[in-house]
C-alpha cells in the first residue's frame, strides 16, 4: 500500500489518495508498466484479499490472515454463516485501518455449496458507505 498525500497548503487541504498494484499483473497499454487500482478500487482489493487469506500464508507476516478456509469445509448451515460473518468482519477490522465494518451478511447457498457474503463498509475519510458482494466456497 502506498499512500500519497498531496496539497497545494498543507495547513488548509490534505488530500489522500491510496495506490495499489494490481494483482492479476495485467499491462498497462499506454505506459507498458504494471496496472495500479486507486482509492477505492484499492481498499475493495485488499479487503478482498484478507478475507481470502489463511494464516501463515504471507511470508515474515504469519499473523495475518482468517481461518475461513477451514469453516468451508464444514457442513452448509447458519452458524457456520454466523461465524463466518464474525471471521470476516474481525479480520478486516484487525488488518485493514482504512476501513469501518458497517455490517457483514453471510448466506449459505446449500444448492452451490458456497457462501454468498456481502460486505458493507466506510472508508475513513468518505462519507459513502461500499457495499461488495462476493462468494466464499471450498476449492478442493
Amino acid at each position: 500500500m502506498t499512500t500519497k498525500i498531496t496539497s497545494n497548503n498543507p495547513k488548509i487541504q490534505s488530500e489522500r489518495s491510496y495506490v495499489d498494484l494490481d494483482l492479476n499483473f495485467t499491462v498497462h497499454p499506454i505506459k507498458k508498466d504494471v496496472s495500479t487500482h486507486i482509492n477505492e478500487y484499492a481498499i475493495i482489493n485488499s479487503v478482498k484479499n484478507l478475507v481470502s487469506t489463511n494464516f501463515f500464508e504471507r511470508p515474515f507476516r504469519p499473523q495475518i490472515g482468517s481461518n475461513i478456509r477451514s469453516l468451508l469445509f464444514e457442513n452448509i448451515d447458519p452458524l457456520i454463516a454466523a461465524q463466518l460473518e464474525r471471521a470476516v468482519a474481525e479480520t478486516i477490522k484487525n488488518y485493514e485501518p482504512r476501513v469501518n465494518v458497517l455490517n457483514v451478511q453471510a448466506t449459505a447457498t446449500p444448492d452451490e455449496n458456497r457462501y454468498d457474503i456481502s460486505l458493507s463498509f466506510f472508508i475513513i475519510n468518505l462519507p459513502n458507505p461500499i457495499t461488495i458482494n462476493f462468494f466464499l466456497e471450498r476449492i478442493r
